[in-house]
């Protein structure tokens, strides 16, 4: 068959759009939505009237137009309305949806509704709203047998959104007699997961029926929340996402397409709803963190125990906070030995945006505190930092968690291989001859850090393969395509699987009505656990395809071997292709393999795997202004076996790119109760000129994950650690350990100038 580059074939097969917000439907109106001027107030009354009078106007839809339809969501927590009923919780909260014929006169009706506030104390932190008698939310939302993912939601009468906790053994007594006691208190900023396609939703409500298309990293789970809204069976409801512009889990679950799919209801017309940068700020965020460690310490520098406090700030409503709560807490302690645990987390509503998944899912919140506390214990123990690791890390096998899969991977060579790239480039920079001068002024550091995550989240997984009558695939899965590479990745997989060029395989994604069941696309999880379902299709259509080569020529199955891409009978060798012209006698046809993935077998134990964050970086200060320069990165990807060596160091690069951001620049900032950067200019994310000077990608290949060929998912691992390893590296280089990110010249400058004179 004729070669044709990927993304010709893919457009060819599926003639669809790339982005969702190309996307259109016939007689669609565009909507506006008015957002809260209020951080926490009563809604006193909404006068529209001008608005509905505006030119091109077709529907004014507040929380009293939703009738009989659902008007909270939330897959955790039933918590977020749809549109503001009674009381706004956050500055830039959804109050009403103009829906008109075009953007602009949507916008511009939006403008003339008037909104009527009673204020309320506005509680902008974690600290304030748990000490505050003041309810951001004055009900529960539990229910009896409610629980997902094993989280159940808390029964509350306060500002808690979720508590949670984890421990074994006896950790106050240990700490009691341990021979050092170091503790950290390390203050994670609120952080906007930018991807470059904000979020946008198109819906279009029919009798019995609703069809959307969003920028939903988990088509299923909305569909699921759409169809309970609705109270539709799960089959009226089509879910579809296009080709999407970058997710970082902060599209995962549901986020605006309730709030499209009502506007549709209401006006009769399918309806877009899209954001800018300021309205997806206002849309969700990661946790902001406070996080307190207290490590006991043998006289052999052997961790006995460690205490951890957790107090994320989730904003106005729960989201996915729980289960990233949850999440954080057990990976807040580190792939260290550790005898004596306690980890204690409680998420608290405030009043600003909600927070929900971000690349990481809690990791880089509890190993900022916690990895900074492991630099801070080898300065006093007067231990390498690195050697202090080495004594402490578990080993291949051994458990992190009782009753989850062992360790899968080998940590002290993931840090020999940091260590020997930053000797090398400190070798390479010494035998340059610098220029002494040049260095005037400058104070370095280096640090490394390491994390654990117990990733893949729920191994439920569903994939099909049609083979055609020329030899050719069509793959179809319903995992989302964002930017991370899965379409080539899982492609790749069926192409070795079924002995047939990469070219010949096109690949069909997340259309709930034509891809079958996916758990979610998140947790680094598609390449191990959807690679997995699509082996196991592919082993079905081998079977498929020998029984009908057997059928054809009257013969037992037994006879029909598979190799080679080729099956082979008594008489003659046949192509796939010639098996399927044969038994339907015609130059047509297909045949279909099925492939399920479960809890069984080599996805019985949770995790599915293991996600390893392995770095290092050397920064430079620059003592006049205090800017941090990173000059070295170093990326382990332990991935077990990379499908594709190219697209896991984009992903490796990508994620420590971001964690650079949060640990340098990215910080949203709140004025009170109003966000005071809900842009691209004040809101600093990491730009071209601020790659690091050197960067080394190294790839671990061990064989020893679960997925295709020893497989281990990667894309999050390289961000969780960066933002401690640059804590540290900065400390080092200033002399006082940094508790609070982001690094910015004004906080670096001040560190300095509390810092003894001299590098």
């Amino acid at each position: 068959m004729t070669a044709v580059p990927r993304s010709d074939a893919w457009e060819k097969v599926t003639g669809r759009a790339r982005y969702a917000v190309d996307m259109a439907l016939p007689n669609m109106a565009h909507a506006a939505v008015v957002r809260s001027e209020r951080a926490h107030a009563r809604i006193a009354g909404i006068d529209r009237a001008e608005a509905e009078a505006a030119p091109g106007v077709i529907a004014v839809v507040t929380a009293d137009d939703l009738g009989d339809l659902g008007r909270r969501f939330g897959h955790i927590v039933p918590d977020h309305a749809v549109l503001a009923e009674g009381k706004v919780r956050y500055y830039g909260e959804p109050v009403a949806v103009v829906v008109a014929e075009t953007p602009h006169e949507a916008a511009d009706a939006a403008a003339l509704v008037w909104v009527d506030y009673d204020d309320l104390p506005a509680l902008t932190d974690s600290a304030g709203a748990l000490a505050s008698d003041v309810l951001v939310h004055e009900q529960s939302y539990t229910e009896p047998g409610q629980e997902f993912l094993g989280v159940a939601p808390t029964p509350s009468a306060d500002n808690v959104a979720h508590r949670n906790e984890l421990a074994w053994g006896d950790a106050e007594a240990a700490l009691a007699t341990a021979t050092t006691v170091v503790e950290t208190t390390a203050t994670f900023p609120l952080v906007y997961g930018y991807a470059m396609e904000t979020y946008n939703a198109l819906a279009d409500w029919q009798p019995g029926s609703l069809h959307v298309v969003s920028t939903a990293q988990h088509p299923l789970m909305v569909r699921k929340e759409l169809a309970r809204m609705f109270s539709l069976p799960l089959a009226a409801v089509r879910v579809e996402v296009p080709y999407i512009g970058g997710g970082y889990g902060t599209k995962s679950y549901t986020k605006l397409e309730p709030l499209a799919a009502a506007a549709s209801w209401a006006s009769g017309r399918p309806v877009k709803v899209t954001t800018d940068v300021e309205a997806a700020m206002y849309t969700t965020r990661a946790d902001g963190a406070v996080v307190t460690v207290r490590t006991g310490f043998d006289a052999g520098a052997r961790i006995c125990a460690r205490d951890i406090d957790i107090r994320f700030d989730t904003g106005a409503y729960a989201d996915n906070s729980p289960l990233v709560l949850t999440k954080s807490i057990n990976r807040s302690f580190g792939p260290y030995r550790i005898p004596n645990l306690r980890v204690r987390g409680v998420a608290a509503y405030t009043n600003t945006t909600p927070a929900s998944s971000y690349r990481g899912f809690g990791a880089p919140q509890g190993a900022l505190a916690g990895e900074l506390n492991m630099d801070m214990a080898a300065d006093r123990l007067g231990i390498d930092p690195v050697e202090l690791r080495r004594r402490n890390l578990l080993a291949p096998g051994d458990t992190i968690i009782d009753g989850k899969r062992p360790l899968d991977a080998d940590l002290a060579a993931d840090i020999d291989a940091i260590v020997d790239a930053l000797d090398q480039h400190a070798a390479d920079r010494d035998a340059a001859d610098r220029d002494a001068a040049a260095d005037a002024g400058v104070r370095r550091g280096r640090a490394v850090a390491v994390t654990a995550s117990d990733a893949g989240a729920s191994p439920i997984s569903t994939a099909q393969v049609r083979m055609h009558a020329d030899g050719s695939v069509t793959l179809l899965v319903s995992s989302t395509e964002m930017g991370q590479g899965s379409r080539t990745a899982l492609a790749q997989i069926a192409a070795r699987e079924l002995g047939v060029d990469l070219e010949a395989v096109a690949v069909g994604q997340s259309d709930t009505r034509f891809t079958p069941f996916e758990w979610t696309t998140g947790a680094s999880r598609t390449t191990t656990v959807v690679g997995l379902a699509v082996q196991a299709a592919c082993a079905d259509l081998w079977d498929n395809l020998r029984a009908k080569a057997a059928d054809s020529a009257g013969i037992p199955v037994d006879d029909v071997v598979v190799h080679g891409g080729r099956l082979h009978l008594a008489a003659e060798t046949l192509t796939p292709a010639e098996v399927i012209r044969r038994w339907f006698g015609a130059d047509a046809g297909e045949v279909v393999g099925v492939g399920v993935i479960r809890r069984d077998g080599v996805t019985e134990m949770l995790p599915p795997f293991w996600e390893i964050g392995a770095v290092g970086v050397e920064v430079a200060v620059d003592e006049a202004t205090g800017e941090v320069t990173v000059e070295h990165l170093v990326t382990v990807g332990d991935v077990g076996h990379a499908i594709n060596p190219d697209l896991v160091k984009g992903q490796d690069l990508g994620a420590a790119t971001q964690g650079l951001g949060i640990a340098l620049w990215e910080e949203m900032i709140y004025d009170g109760e109003q966000l005071t950067n809900p842009n691209l200019i004040e809101y600093r994310v990491p730009r071209l000129r601020d790659t690091p000077r050197r960067v080394t990608s190294v790839l671990a290949e061990r064989g020893d994950g679960a997925g295709p060929y020893g497989a281990k998912g990667a894309g999050e691992g390289a961000l969780n650690p960066v933002p401690a390893a640059v804590a540290a590296a900065v400390g080092r280089a200033v002399g006082v350990w940094p508790t609070e990110l982001p690094l910015t010249p004004p906080r670096v400058w001040s560190l300095l100038h509390q810092a003894e004179p001299g590098p």
